[in-house]
């Protein structure tokens, strides 16, 4: 249902709610409705939320949510449901259990037989790709490395050949070593950016090769600060053919039997590539027969 109305919360439903990286302008109205209404808000550090729902004017009861406490709070989140109650869920930052609490709650609630809504919003992962110009239509979001030196390789020997682009989230006591450990397994030559302190005060968006990263990072001490989305290119030995013959043999068959539009929908079940690339090459293919 697509509405523009103020909608509050109901109850025995669990809400997901986005939150701000930093800005905290970036909230949707939808979230403050949900936040405003619901009955209690589980939150990954109440002091943190406290500041942004006092700038929003909502006054709610609060409870923490974190990686320590999550299974235990979880049933009793789900005893407030069973009571008929409402709660949202935020962590203090971005969008709940992704690479932060609230996954298990979820699932949590889910087995319980009841509802989980999403209230969607700021998500650094998404910020950070769409401001990266790396061209990416695949891409794996990776999280946190793991916190050792053999660990942290081994994983990403595992994201070494995939054919898309990778994300990773990293904190600045460890984004020197994140950055060497990428620039030795990955390839000094892919691209890199670094999305430093995301809509605040200090963002930083830097792109460079992953063997100038760390050059660039100990030229500023004020750049190893703040919380960091790492966005990696693919390799070009992985990433996507974008030949423009590639299925030319496919489309010319085609197309001396079908108008462009057939010809390039069958061409695309056939081949699997992406619809605007092949009809880009279907009308040059079709142009240059007719000369």
């Amino acid at each position: 249902m697509t509405t523009g109305e103020k909608m509050p919360a109901i109850g025995h439903t669990l809400y997901v709610v986005a939150t701000p990286l930093g800005n905290l302008r970036d909230i949707t109205l939808r979230a403050i409705d949900i936040l405003g209404s619901v009955d209690v808000i589980a939150a990954e550090d109440t002091r943190v939320t406290a500041k942004l729902l006092s700038r929003h004017g909502i006054t709610a009861r609060m409870l923490s949510l974190h990686e320590h406490n999550e299974r235990r709070r979880a049933g009793e989140i789900v005893a407030l449901l069973d009571a008929g109650k409402s709660v949202a869920l935020v962590s203090d930052a971005g969008t709940p259990a992704v690479s932060d609490p609230g996954a298990a709650l979820v699932r949590s609630v889910i087995d319980a037989g009841y509802i989980v809504v999403p209230i969607p919003g700021p998500s650094a992962v998404v910020a950070a790709l769409s401001a990266s110009g790396i061209v990416a239509p695949q891409w794996l979001f990776c999280g946190f490395l793991p916190a050792t030196a053999t660990a942290r390789r081994a994983a990403l020997e595992r994201f070494r050949d995939c054919p898309g682009a990778l994300v990773f989230y990293e904190a600045p006591h460890r984004i020197a070593a994140t950055l060497d450990a990428l620039a030795s397994t990955l390839g000094s030559d892919r691209e890199l950016v670094i999305a430093r302190e995301l809509t605040k005060r200090f963002e930083t968006i830097h792109r460079c090769r992953l063997g100038e990263a760390a050059s660039w990072l100990a030229g500023d001490p004020d750049r190893v600060r703040g919380e960091f989305v790492l966005v990696v290119a693919a390799s070009a030995a992985t990433k996507p053919q974008h030949q423009t013959d590639a299925h030319d043999d496919t489309l010319r068959a085609l197309l001396a039997e079908l108008p462009v539009a057939q010809a390039v929908r069958l061409a695309v079940a056939l081949t699997g590539a992406p619809r605007n690339r092949l009809y880009e090459r279907a009308l040059l293919l079709s142009k240059s027969s007719r000369r």
